[in-house]
C-alpha cells in the first residue's frame, strides 16, 4: 500500500462519525471504552486472522489490533486497520480519537453496552428496583439498561474514574 492510498483512507472518515470496529482478542478493555463512547465494536478472541480481516471487509469495520502481522495482512488485503501500539489505555483512546475524529465523551444517548455491544436505553427506577441494591436505589435516580443482555447501568462512584481517564486522554490529545 502506498502513502497515497493510506492518505485516501484517512480522508474517507468524516469527523465525529460513529464508526464500526472489530477488535482482536488482545483489546478487551479498549473495546469496552469504545462501546461506552458510542461505537459499535465486535470483539472476539475466537476468530483467526483471516476471519477478522473478512469480517472487517464484509461489514465495513475498522480492524483494531496490537498484532503487527495482522495489521499488515489487513492493509494488504484492502481492509481498513489501525495498529494499537501502546499498552496505555489513555494514550490509545487519544490516538484513536485523533485518527478517527470522535469525541472523548460518554453520551448515554448513544453509548453501547460495554459488556455485549447492545444498545442501551433509559429505564425507570421502578422498573428495575428489584434488580439493583437498595443503596443504589436510594442514591441514584437515572438508570440505563442494555436491550440485549439486560445489564443495568448508572453513574455510580466509578464514574469519577471514567471521567479521569477521559480527561487524561483529552490532555494527551491536546499535546
Amino acid at each position: 500500500m502506498t502513502v497515497m492510498t493510506i492518505n485516501l483512507l484517512m480522508l474517507r472518515i468524516p469527523c465525529g462519525n460513529r464508526l464500526k470496529y472489530v477488535t482482536d482478542g488482545m483489546l478487551g478493555k479498549l473495546t469496552r471504552w469504545l462501546r461506552m463512547l458510542g461505537h459499535d465494536v465486535e470483539y472476539t478472541g475466537s476468530m483467526d486472522d483471516k476471519e477478522l480481516i473478512q469480517k472487517a471487509k464484509k461489514e465495513s469495520r475498522v480492524l483494531l489490533t496490537r498484532d503487527l502481522e495482522l495489521y499488515k495482512q489487513a492493509i494488504a488485503k484492502g481492509a481498513e486497520a489501525f495498529l494499537v501500539e501502546s499498552p496505555n489505555q489513555t494514550a490509545n483512546l487519544a490516538k484513536l480519537a485523533k485518527r478517527f475524529g470522535f469525541k472523548l465523551e460518554v453520551n448515554v444517548r448513544v453509548s453501547r453496552c460495554p459488556k455485549c455491544n447492545g444498545e442501551i436505553s433509559v429505564v425507570s427506577k421502578s422498573t428495575i428496583a428489584k434488580e439493583i441494591p437498595s443503596t443504589t436505589r436510594s442514591n441514584y435516580d437515572e438508570f440505563w439498561q442494555c436491550q440485549s443482555c439486560g445489564q443495568i447501568y448508572w453513574r455510580g462512584a466509578h464514574w469519577k474514574k471514567i471521567d479521569k481517564t477521559l480527561d487524561e486522554a483529552k490532555r494527551t490529545l491536546a499535546t
